[in-house]
């Protein structure tokens, strides 16, 4: 089975605007998805990436009509300045690598939840209760919020380190063996990769 490795950070806004392009895809071949939330502020200063904030003016524009013309691109509705970006990124990526461990439910759907309560809804993903909330409609168990911490962070630190030395420098990416496919845009090529070694 061909399995395919999801960095993923919860504030960032192309992972959200991938919806849930990768999962369709992964049925398509019957691959298996390892979600790897990580942080993506630590992957930046190990290789070479900036901060949004403290990029030059130029890129910041830029990014800004980037999310605008890709939600369009896709037909989804974006928050372009969420009232609660940036906060604690850690709680909600513990949740899921709470979530996938404990299984029985729709981890997939968990992520776009936890992304859409940032990039549209205007919640704090770093709040206890919207991330159980998020758990309970995915069909996880929300005390997941208080059991998976200690193993959340272990977790966590351990895909940062992955993501390194997988060539990985940004989110979303997916990551088959050597392969990397980098950006929301790149699931085109994703699939078409998959269709010739499937």
């Amino acid at each position: 089975m061909i399995t395919i490795d999801y960095y993923m950070f919860t504030l960032s806004p192309f992972t959200y605007l991938a919806g849930d392009r990768l999962e369709k895809i992964a049925d398509r071949y019957g691959a298996k998805i390892n979600y790897k939330p990580f942080n993506l502020m630590q992957v930046f200063e190990k290789t070479g990436g900036t901060p949004p904030k403290d990029r030059h003016i130029s890129r910041q524009i830029y990014r800004a009509q980037e999310i605008r013309r890709v939600a369009d691109h896709n037909e989804m509705k974006v928050t372009e300045k969420p009232v609660y970006w940036p906060t604690n990124p850690a709680p909600s990526c513990y949740a899921i690598i709470a979530a996938q461990e404990a299984g029985g439910g729709d981890i997939g759907g968990l992520c776009q939840t936890i992304l859409k309560s940032c990039w549209l809804e205007d919640k704090d993903i770093a709040d206890d209760s919207i991330l159980k909330d998020a758990l309970t409609l995915n069909g996880f168990d929300k005390s997941l919020t208080d059991s998976g911490l200690l193993q959340g962070a272990e977790v966590f630190s351990r895909n940062t380190e992955d993501a390194v030395n997988a060539n990985v420098f940004g989110s979303p990416s997916y990551v088959v063996g050597e392969q990397v496919f980098f950006g929301q845009d790149r699931l085109e090529y994703l699939d078409n990769y998959l269709s010739k070694i499937n």
